[in-house]
């Protein structure tokens, strides 16, 4: 499989020219967001330029131009993700407003007091909030399985607490902190013989390698636009089209309705029972664009180089006295997507995020969302991140690891 042409791609990125701070600007910060390519720029300049209208509501011409197009994004995104048609595709805000559809959706009518609900120590709080308060409105519980050397789901510890017959398993697929990679078809075929249905927090898989929705087997399924070289606003909520049909909405109004009197309501065909009111248009082409870009690179063999970015970095910073680095470590580096978290002994992560910026470098820093992970299993108040993506190379991480020294100087750390 051929090494992908950096130099070439990121030429399609008009921010990756740019300077930060007078120096040229590193993006490392892409499980946050993603930088957009000009194709995905344009097609969303092009929608407001010629055909901005609202779908479905017009038989004039440049409504139905627009609701051609929003229903290609469906079927792209039911295509990238092996779905079996549109049907099954849910668009939303974002990962987190997907998984609360889910949660209020199925969670209210099928979780009773009692009921167990399992996820993994390692979730970001999208999938953990929505499933507490779910648990707390119906008195049901709410379990966690643990880590084995705070990088992978122990196992054993997740099949034990598959014995207590939980009604829903929602997992990540790839965690936004570690980096790890979760054997999802496994754990959902487990999930599956426990009698649980099963979600998949996609955000940090979907953007970055091939995910089949039909091979894991999932009954849910969820990622975001942003985190894919697509617009904010527009999150994909995947489902088994049975599923969907036998739920209600818990969110209702406008298009979503087939017909309504003062006494009754009627919901529409999917996908569009569940998606109320106008939704975000101009995102749903950018999401379309994205996807087709993406795919014209091919998501295998930006999976293979992000696995080369983050063992380049893991081994740089193994070089680096006082570095500590969060995850699966280079031997497991093929079970790790392009994430590197790390600490600097004696520098607070906000500091290391502040310094590293003064050199142009964007990382991130904090509890990324992640508090339980961050602050319980790794015993930390906040890490700081380095995350890539298809536009990043080994020279931004040659100078990422550089600053390190610069910190160490600011802030008068002896090595």
């Amino acid at each position: 499989m051929a090494d992908l042409d950096v130099t070439d791609i990121r030429k399609d990125f008009p921010i990756l020219s740019t300077t930060n701070h007078g120096k040229p600007l590193v993006y490392l910060d892409s499980a946050a967001t993603s930088q957009k390519p000009l194709y995905v720029i344009n097609r969303v300049s092009e929608y407001y330029k010629t055909f901005n209208a609202n779908i479905h509501r017009g038989l004039y011409e440049l409504s139905m131009k627009s609701t051609e197009e929003y229903q290609r994004s469906k079927e792209l995104s039911a295509k990238l993700i092996n779905a079996e048609s549109y049907r099954d595709i849910i668009y939303c805000r974002n990962t987190t407003d997907a998984i609360n559809i889910v949660a209020l959706s199925w969670g209210e009518p099928n979780i009773g007091k009692g009921d167990r609900i399992l996820i993994t120590d390692m979730e970001h709080h999208s999938n953990i909030v929505p499933w507490l308060m779910l648990a707390k409105r119906k008195k049901a519980i709410l379990e966690h399985a643990r880590l084995k050397d705070k990088s992978f789901v122990d196992m054993d510890d997740f099949k034990e607490k598959l014995e207590h017959g939980p009604k829903m398993v929602a997992i990540t697929h790839a965690s936004n902190v570690l980096g790890t990679i979760n054997n999802a078809k496994e754990m959902a075929r487990l999930a599956h013989k426990a009698g649980a249905l099963v979600l998949i927090d996609a955000a940090q898989s979907v953007p970055h390698m091939p995910v089949d929705v039909k091979d894991i087997d999932c009954d849910f399924l969820a990622f975001s636009s942003h985190k894919m070289l697509g617009p904010a606003g527009v999150g994909v909520l995947y489902g088994k089209d049975q599923l969907l049909e036998s739920i209600t909405p818990a969110i209702v109004g406008s298009d979503m309705i087939r017909s309504v009197t003062f006494d009754s309501a009627d919901w529409n065909e999917l996908p569009w029972k569940f998606e109320s009111g106008t939704p975000n248009m101009e995102g749903g082409v950018g999401l379309a664009a994205a996807i087709e870009y993406l795919e014209r690179i091919g998501m295998r063999r930006i999976r293979e180089h992000e696995m080369k970015i983050a063992r380049y970095a893991l081994k740089r910073l193994e070089e680096v006295k006082g570095v500590k680095v969060y995850g699966p470590g280079v031997r497991d580096a093929d079970k790790r997507g392009g994430v590197v978290s790390f600490n600097i002994a004696g520098a607070h992560p906000h500091d290391v995020a502040t310094i590293f910026d003064s050199e142009g470098i964007a990382i991130r820093a904090g509890h990324h969302c992640a508090m339980p992970l961050v602050n319980q299993v790794l015993d930390e108040t906040s890490v700081a991140r380095m995350s890539f993506y298809l536009y990043n190379m080994e020279e931004e991480v040659d100078r990422a690891v550089d600053a390190i020294s610069k910190v160490r100087k600011v802030l008068r750390i002896k090595e």
